[in-house]
């Protein structure tokens, strides 16, 4: 696999580049490759079942980078776990995927007591002898799966996204020709490694003789000690969800003063609006901003688009970008047929970064992804219409809601109340009774104002949105905080807001 070989060839021309730095660790190209050996090692001697999926569990620590490339070059897929995952996740995880071994990398216990399943310690693996090389005839290549990341499932159950090597080749290749991020960059790694948006930076990184630098979650937590990482990373590119830059931007601290080296922005998971965009191209004059677009299962991302002082003056929602080159998109209405130019439909995505599927799941696979002249086509459930030969996103097609009878869609509404001056961040809750929605909640970060009263906000951002949505789509009860609360993926906790205000 090209991937691996770019990898090996860094390690055996620059073997002291630092390829990894989390709290208090890092690792050089040339320890991560030959470490990555004995792992590979280790794991071809327990002869486990063909292509057998290995589960690493850990939270930013070079081993886990370790163990990935062990799994790979050893011929078996990974499944990043992320120790902020509740147990009971992860015992499913391991019944959907039939994993006969767990790599528990994280130096606490887990309670999992299943025959089927073997852990092993990092002690276990270093104590293990070897100094031979691994074959590349043994590596991950082709239509054999790379990793397995686990999403949520609307039956409650995690669904296994299978991504093959030549996927993540097609994703790879892609990131390294359209975005500025080549020649030893230092990228920010945000993402746990269990969130797809990880592979954003961690492949085309290691692909380039790049730096990750990991933000863990205990400096997510405390955003002092945050922002003191942030001044030593030296970090050029930077990857997260527009929440979490959100976030950074609440603090005035955050520019260029803080990051003198930062040039690109990447940006995926969630939709960019505007005015960060606005922001950070006044904080960060020198740094390149790019919206892009792509679900799991067609490996991270597949549209881009810079978002230049022409796109902002002419969209006032951001559009998404291009396809890849490699890649076809198609908007379908509900009865499979083309939509014309404008108009809206299930934005349907072909070309060789779309996964074969979820692991073990063949009905669903069979309603989600199909061959298209020959390639592999998914139905993604979103909406979007293309307009300039660019995609704009319109929200999930499940994320629409039925209120009182009308028909709308959430997102909509956060973007209008976001465009209020008294608004720093928003997100709007359905409020469901009996299984039925009764009204909406707005969540608001509210911006400086002089009003006394949040009744006063209130009635202040109520009357702006009277002017640009009917009274039906106006939220009904308002609540304000200091922040709104992220997920370990960087993406706003809509389920803990709306159990927090309904408590």
């Amino acid at each position: 696999m090209k991937l691996l070989y770019n990898i090996e060839d860094i390690a055996l021309i620059h073997p002291e580049k630092l390829a990894f730095i989390s709290t208090n660790k890092e690792i050089s190209y040339g320890d991560l490759w030959n470490q990555s050996e004995r792992f590979a090692g280790f794991f071809h001697g327990l002869k486990l079942k063909n292509a057998s999926p290995i589960l690493v569990y850990g939270h930013m620590e070079p081993e886990m980078l370790i163990a990935f490339l062990g799994s790979v070059k050893a011929g078996h897929p990974y499944i990043p776990v992320d120790t902020s995952i509740p147990l009971e996740r992860i015992i499913k995880i391991l019944e959907s995927s039939k994993a006969e071994l767990l790599v528990n990398l994280s130096g606490s216990p887990l309670p999992i007591d299943q025959e089927s399943i073997r852990i092993i310690s990092l002690e276990e693996i270093e104590s293990f002898h070897f100094n031979g090389k691994t074959s590349p005839d043994n590596w991950v290549r082709d239509d054999e799966n790379f990793y397995i990341i686990y999403t949520s499932g609307s039956t409650g159950n995690p669904k296994g996204v299978q991504i093959s090597a030549s996927n993540l080749q097609s994703f790879t290749d892609w990131m390294r020709k359209d975005f500025p991020i080549n020649n030893g960059l230092r990228f920010l790694n945000q993402a746990p490694f269990s969130f797809d948006l990880s592979v954003m930076d961690l492949y085309p990184a290691l692909a380039s003789g790049g730096t990750l630098f990991a933000i863990t979650k205990e400096m997510i937590a405390k955003p002092k000690i945050l922002f003191e990482e942030l001044k030593k990373s030296n970090v050029q590119v930077w990857t997260s969800t527009p929440s979490f830059v959100q976030m950074c931007l609440m603090d005035p601290s955050f520019n260029e003063g803080l990051l003198p080296e930062l040039r690109v922005f990447l940006f995926c998971g969630e939709i960019l609006p505007a005015i960060i965009s606005r922001q950070l191209k006044e904080r960060f004059p020198k740094a390149a901003v790019y919206n892009t677009y792509g679900p799991t299962e067609a490996t991270v991302a597949v549209t881009s688009v810079e978002v230049t002082e022409e796109i902002l003056e002419r969209y006032p929602a951001l559009p998404v970008g291009q396809p890849k080159s490699d890649t076809r998109l198609l908007l379908l209405d509900e009865n499979g047929t083309e939509v014309l130019e404008g108009e809206k439909g299930e934005i349907v995505i072909v070309g060789p970064s779309v996964s074969k599927g979820y692991l073990g799941l063949p009905e669903i696979n069979e309603k989600a992804f199909y061959s298209q002249d020959g390639q592999m086509a998914y139905r993604t459930g979103d909406a979007g219409y293309m307009e300039n030969g660019l995609l704009f996103y319109k929200g999930r097609m499940d994320f629409q809601i039925k209120l009182h009878g009308y028909r709308m869609e959430l997102e909509e509404i956060e973007h209008q109340i976001a465009k209020s001056q008294y608004v720093k961040a928003a997100v709007v809750i359905p409020v469901t009774q009996n299984e039925k929605i009764e009204y909406l909640m707005a969540a608001i970060v509210p911006a400086e104002h002089s009003f006394e009263k949040e009744f006063q906000l209130t009635a202040t951002i109520k009357k702006e949105l009277s002017e640009v949505l009917p009274a039906y789509m106006i939220p009904r009860k308002f609540t304000y905080r200091d922040a709104l609360p992220m997920t370990a993926n960087g993406k706003v906790d809509r389920k803990l807001i709306r159990e927090k205000v309904l408590l």
